[in-house]
């Protein structure tokens, strides 16, 4: 090959393994909210569409004219401890109402909406909503802001208008909805009932490689780790990761998928963004001392708060230490350094990685 085929060959994979990092960090991506990023994914569907498909078995959807690309990100895992930013089970409700309306009525004003949103609430027995409650006017506008992000919404002068196709595609679930009647139904993927069980092996570590922060060898099935302890299987997925732009770290407990340009990550830790992040990094501390009952760290964000009074206002209040502790022990759950059984917190060896930068 010339040297302009290889420079070329090599702009291909670089672009591919941004790519699928993109649609990693942003399964819905639009042109409007990234339209770099967009105009790349376009470009290079082809070998995106594939790298999905082989190595997680998950599909990928890109409208050029529509102007988004739809990653289906499918598992059998639903992760609870991930929900989008800042929503509870009272802002999943509001947003499926919202999507209900939105899908029969494209163009209103936020008025004639929230007030749709209320009689569906009461027409559906569920938890009232009233838009001149300051909570529900938050979650309501938390809502407003989610789909806007996705591209589904869009704010004019005087309304909104939606996109009901891309409001369709926000589900990523393998099956309908209203064809099921349990979350375990929901999540089933009927292809790998009848598929060799290597394929499943093969999507199955892959999408626990990618989408968990850690992955403990204790937490995957024997199947899955005689894949991955196999020359083939190795082989597959040092390859697969390598071409998303990645490498894999080993570890005696498990691995570690690592993106050098953070481009696949959705949030970051540690970091001082929040005041929860902090919290989290000076519970580590504690725990690298041992185990720790709930309240212990209840204690460590009351000392924490106490000491720096002008610190977190948020939770300079009546229960700001226990909410501390909590946002705290969630962001440590979720990244796979610590876990909760019977009350007591136990410290996850993937800690120490981040107590070396801490330190």
């Amino acid at each position: 090959m010339s040297r302009t085929g290889n420079q070329l060959a090599r702009l291909e994979s670089e672009e591919v393994a941004r790519g699928v990092r993109l649609l990693l960090a942003s399964p819905m991506l639009s042109a409007a909210h990234d339209p770099d990023g967009f105009d790349l994914i376009r470009r290079r569907r082809e070998p995106i569409v594939k790298w999905f498909d082989y190595y997680c078995g998950w599909r990928v959807l890109v409208e050029p004219r529509a102007g988004y690309a739809r990653l289906f990100k499918t598992t059998q895992r639903p992760d609870r401890t991930r929900p989008a930013e800042n929503f509870d089970r009272r802002r999943y409700v509001l947003l499926c109402l919202t999507c209900a309306e939105l899908l029969s009525t494209t163009t209103a004003t936020i008025d004639a909406l929230a007030d749709r949103v209320k009689q569906a609430a009461q027409l559906e027995n569920l938890p009232p909503f009233d838009p001149t409650r300051r909570s529900d006017r938050a979650a309501f506008a938390d809502v407003l802001d989610f789909l806007d992000q996705q591209g589904a919404l869009e704010f004019t002068e005087t309304q909104l208008r939606s996109d009901p196709m891309i409001i369709t595609r926000l589900l990523a679930a393998p099956v309908s909805a209203s064809t099921v009647d349990t979350i375990d139904d929901l999540t089933r993927e009927q292809k790998y009932e009848t598929a060799h069980r290597s394929l499943w092996q093969r999507h199955s570590v892959m999408r626990r490689l990618i989408d968990d922060p850690v992955v403990y060898k204790d937490d995957l099935t024997p199947a899955q780790l005689t894949f991955l302890s196999s020359p083939t299987g190795r082989k597959v997925v040092q390859t697969g990761i390598g071409l998303a732009g990645c490498t894999l770290e080993e570890r005696a407990e498990g691995f570690l998928v690592v993106d050098a340009d953070a481009i696949a990550t959705d949030t970051r830790f540690p970091d001082d963004d929040s005041h929860a992040k902090v919290a989290a990094l000076l519970l580590l501390d504690r725990l690298a001392k041992g185990p720790a009952k709930q309240e212990d760290l209840v204690e460590e964000a009351r000392e924490l708060l106490t000491k720096f009074r002008n610190w977190a206002k948020a939770y300079q209040s009546d229960g700001g230490a226990d909410r501390l502790a909590a946002d705290g022990l969630a962001l440590l759950v979720a990244f796979g350094l610590a876990r909760v059984e019977n009350g007591t917190v136990r410290r996850l060896p993937a800690a120490a990685r981040y107590e070396e930068l801490h330190d």
